[in-house]
């Protein structure tokens, strides 16, 4: 069985990053794509500490040890997978930013050539 404190830190947890994604969605600040994922995690995190015999019978299913060792790995995997994905769109991102600063540099040596083309 989940041990009552780790239930109940499932649900102060997860309270906490809904309050935490609905004022960043509220601003702007967040993707819906990212509000969609914290605000999922923070479901199954309730659902979890709500209705501990999931985790059990899933724990069990698997051959955990405990029900508490499976909710850890299951939301590291899944924080790991964030991190992943992040990652990626950072490496993206920087390739792309890379690529417009190039053309932006090409664009004013062309400007540049043009204007003393026209001078001269």
């Amino acid at each position: 069985m989940l041990p009552t404190q780790l239930r109940v830190l499932l649900v102060i947890g997860a309270l906490l990053a809904l309050l935490i994604v609905c004022n960043r969605v509220k601003k702007s600040k967040i993707l819906m794509e990212d509000a969609i994922f914290w605000t999922v995690l923070a479901f199954v995190l309730v659902l979890l500490a709500v209705f501990p015999q999931i985790a059990i019978c899933v724990s069990q299913a698997l051959g955990f040890v405990s029900a508490s060792n499976f909710v850890y790995l299951v939301v590291m995997v899944l924080l790991l997978w964030k991190v992943f994905t992040n990652s990626s769109e950072i490496s993206r991102l920087k390739a792309k930013v890379n690529e417009l600063a190039q053309e932006i540099a090409l664009a004013h040596v062309d400007e540049d050539e043009s204007a003393e083309k026209n001078c001269g």
